[in-house]
């Protein structure tokens, strides 16, 4: 499987796209950051879609990713709880902001110019790096105010989560979710129909 199929990437948001390695399938839930393995294709991937994470990160990730999927392990748990919170129009809590505020400080940042554009480079240990830079993505989407449209996927089934800022999207996306709900339907006519024929 390549791995830009192995993750449903939905958000375009290192911090969401962390959350939106849990998965449901056949009604069970998956993590598909379970080996050192799929966390380092992940990096790979997020490299890839989000230019926040540079080759520098990757190179001492190497020989800390043991380190680095428990440590996001446990951010993506604190995430989940919030981003589904948010999701359900709770407010946002002034201890969340200052927790994340915390993160940030154990691997601070120095910037970086690019042809594009100035990043944030954190200073410290990779496992507090990668915090940092997710903590950063969320206060991000916090300070553009884009968490107000944070939505859940509509099919129960699903633990996706994403931002609509059209307000008319109701699925994860239409190649997960949409799809499914679509071919259910068209089950649904085609058994009313052949029940009408007997």
């Amino acid at each position: 499987m390549a791995e830009t199929k192995k993750f449903p990437l939905i958000s375009g948001h290192l911090s969401l796209d962390l959350v939106n390695t849990e998965v449901i399938r056949r009604g069970q839930r998956y993590d598909l950051l379970i080996s050192e393995k799929d966390l380092a294709d992940w990096i790979k991937i997020m490299k890839e879609t989000n230019s926040i994470i540079d080759d520098e990160l990757i190179s001492k990730s190497e020989d800390r990713l043991d380190k680095i999927l428990h440590s996001l392990h446990e951010l993506r748990s604190f995430l989940r709880s919030d981003f589904e919170r948010i999701a359900d129009r709770y407010q946002i809590s002034d201890e969340w902001v200052s927790s994340l505020e915390r993160m940030i400080r154990k691997a601070p940042f120095s910037y970086k110019l690019t042809p594009n554009k100035l990043l944030p480079s954190p200073i410290g240990q990779p496992e507090d790096a990668f915090v940092s830079l997710i903590a950063y993505d969320v206060l991000n989407l916090l300070d553009k105010k884009r968490l107000h449209y944070l939505k859940r996927c509509t099919n129960p089934d699903c633990v996706l989560l994403f931002i609509d800022e059209s307000g008319r999207r109701k699925w994860c996306a239409m190649e997960i979710c949409g799809n499914r709900k679509k071919v259910a339907r068209h089950q649904q006519r085609k058994r009313k129909e052949n029940s009408k024929e007997k």
